[in-house]
């Protein structure tokens, strides 16, 4: 049996993960899940903190393996715990990859981000000028029961200050890592993950079917591949 951390991406709520909550537990599996600050002051510290409290309230036990996953924006703070929680693996999802130093504010422009979703925007017909639309970027894919669900709950972003510290470790965390990525992502397209990946953490990423939001548009072959890690 294994202890999972899921940690949410830009919404910050422990609700982007529960469609997938159900499919570990029945396994007999801990699963952690967090809300994360919404107070705009709080940077990437704050977050780690938030993380780390989520993991001492939940998983008291000490001695199973720690699975930890991390959507998106996730992946700027999830590995920030890993000095002080003994993580044995970490399965990143559609995630950001951050370099010592980076701002998740730079992070876009220095990735080129823009231009990959616009370029694959025009690709499927979209059009390169298609500005952000929540349900078209982000829902496209999800039932639209849970996108409904998802988008009657209030609205916040993340934390300014979250875009503006640098990120502080001297390198990625020193633990086996994966990388899932949808394959139908608008957000983040799948060419251009599989360039950020490679050059950043030397490693190609792993295709599943869906699009930004795996774990709402499909929690059972996410869940599938998580599973792989117990």
């Amino acid at each position: 049996m294994a202890t999972y951390i899921l940690v949410p991406g830009a919404d910050g709520t422990a609700w982007y993960w529960h469609l997938v909550v159900p499919r570990l537990r029945d396994r007999g599996h801990t699963v952690v899940t967090v809300d994360l600050p919404t107070d705009d002051s709080a940077g990437l510290d704050a977050f780690a903190d938030a993380i780390v409290a989520a993991v001492r309230a939940q998983a008291p036990r000490a001695d199973r393996p720690v699975v930890l996953v991390a959507q998106s924006l996730g992946g700027f703070s999830a590995p920030l715990i890993c000095d002080r929680v003994p993580v044995d693996r970490i399965v990143l999802v559609n995630a950001m990859v951050p370099r010592p130093g980076e701002t998740a504010g730079e992070w876009w422009g220095n990735t080129g981000q823009a231009a990959a979703r616009s370029a694959y925007a025009e690709a499927t017909g979209r059009g390169a000028d298609a500005e952000f639309d929540l349900r078209a970027d982000f829902f496209h894919d999800v039932p639209p029961e849970v996108a409904e669900e998802a988008l009657a709950a209030p609205q916040s972003g993340p934390p300014s200050a979250v875009f503006a510290q640098p990120w502080p470790l001297a390198g990625w965390p020193r633990v086996p890592t994966r990388f899932l990525q949808g394959r139908d992502d608008r957000f983040f397209p799948l060419p251009f993950q599989r360039d950020v990946v490679r050059e950043r953490l030397g490693m190609d990423v792993e295709v599943l079917p869906g699009g930004h939001l795996l774990a709402l548009g499909h929690p059972h072959e996410l869940a599938a591949e998580l599973l792989k890690e117990a």
